[in-house]
């Protein structure tokens, strides 16, 4: 395995389309922003600049489509906007910008409520927002649907996080938090995107804890959790529909609570603690998006989790495994502006074995001459 030098990362976000084909990022500094897309199929990643007539404003999100497509999210006056950006082939040197858009609508832009993406769809071409008050949350499909961005969820607390659940995209895991006798408490819950947004609970480890979801793998089941119910907070595993309680290793007790795994490896199919898990670990110790520190190597069946440098140039603190266990990571150096380093789960040293020593043979006993033998 080969690790590039330490460094500290961007922490631009990169994501990775749904089924690893293509990835996006805003690229470029200050205030010449601009979309590029990468394809990381093929032998060679290679970058696409989609820059329009204007550079694009620092807080807006990309998202990659698996058609090739990348969606925009803008801030636009009182509005949220949406559109989708493609690569054109016309067009001469000194023309403009050869990039297409395609307009897909707005929402409002609500003060005090936060918009944000979430990850991609795993259904590859679809794309959803989260529009989160200070009493409800609204999840709104906004690519993927005829007629602009449509609404179709509606759930009562404030809502942070996403995860998909399953291939289809219809189940949504959001941490939900809720104003408690106490405090706020925080725990995930499922959305069903086809009933009407229909909630049901996900993780409740104890009653007052905050559980939160963090990844899943719909192939084997294996939920990636941070919450304080051991009376700290920790990072702790689960499977999907199982009765067996969460556990919490000690292994990642060392990593840190607020580590932030970004990758598992898909098709591990019903055996979840086969299943190498990739996290972040962030300078910043939040997990969300600091300066990136280092990065972790896990598995849930192992006692051990390998800690290494981040490499140089590694964009968003992000990742792919394959089935294959072979973990990609994005970076971009001034030798190498688009480039993937691959590597993989180093076998777990074996727990140590105690060894007790030999006993010896007892020593003979020498016979004593009569005449010194005790009486009686």
């Amino acid at each position: 395995m080969t690790v590039c030098a330490i460094e500290k990362t961007s922490a631009t976000p990169f994501t990775i389309a749904a089924d690893g084909s293509y990835a996006a990022r805003l690229a470029g500094d200050g205030e010449a922003r601009y979309p590029e897309r990468w394809t990381l199929t093929g032998p060679e990643p290679y970058a696409v600049p989609l820059p329009l007539a204007q550079p694009e404003e620092a807080d807006s999100e990309v998202l990659p489509l698996t058609d090739g497509r990348v969606l925009i999210h803008r801030r636009v006056a009182e509005r949220r906007a949406f559109a989708l950006l493609y690569p054109t082939g016309g067009g001469e040197a000194g023309a403009g910008p050869r990039t297409g858009e395609l307009q897909l609508g707005a929402i409002p832009a609500v003060d005090g409520v936060r918009v944000t993406l979430l990850p991609p769809s795993p259904d590859g071409h679809g794309a959803f927002a989260l529009a989160v008050g200070a009493a409800s949350t609204t999840v709104w499909q906004v690519a993927g649907v005829p007629f602009g961005p449509e609404r179709v969820a509606r759930i009562p607390g404030r809502c942070s996080g996403g995860v998909w659940l399953d291939h289809t995209g219809r189940l949504l895991a959001l941490d939900r938090e809720l104003d408690g006798p106490d405090g706020p408490v925080t725990k995930a819950v499922a959305v069903d995107l086809r009933r009407a947004g229909e909630v049901s609970p996900l993780l409740q480890i104890a009653e007052a804890s905050n559980d939160r979801l963090l990844l899943a793998d719909p192939d084997s089941g294996l939920l990636l959790i941070r919450s304080d119910a051991p009376g700290e907070l920790r990072l702790g595993w689960g499977v999907l529909g199982s009765a067996r309680p969460v556990r919490f290793p000690e292994c990642l007790r060392a990593v840190g609570a607020t580590a932030m795994p970004f990758a598992v490896q898909p098709g591990q199919v019903l055996m979840p603690e086969s299943c190498g898990v990739a996290l972040r670990v962030d300078e910043a110790g939040d997990g969300y998006g600091g300066s990136v520190a280092g990065l972790a190597l896990w598995r849930p069946a192992d006692r051990h989790v390998f800690r290494l440098g981040a490499p140089a140039g590694w964009l968003g603190g992000t990742g792919r495994w394959t089935q294959e266990g072979r973990l990609h990571l994005p970076y971009a150096t001034p030798e190498v502006p688009c480039g993937l380093l691959g590597m993989t789960l180093p076998v777990s040293p074996p727990p140590p074995i105690r060894l007790d020593p030999i006993p010896l043979p007892p020593t003979p006993t020498r016979p004593v001459p009569l005449q010194q033998a005790p009486l009686g």
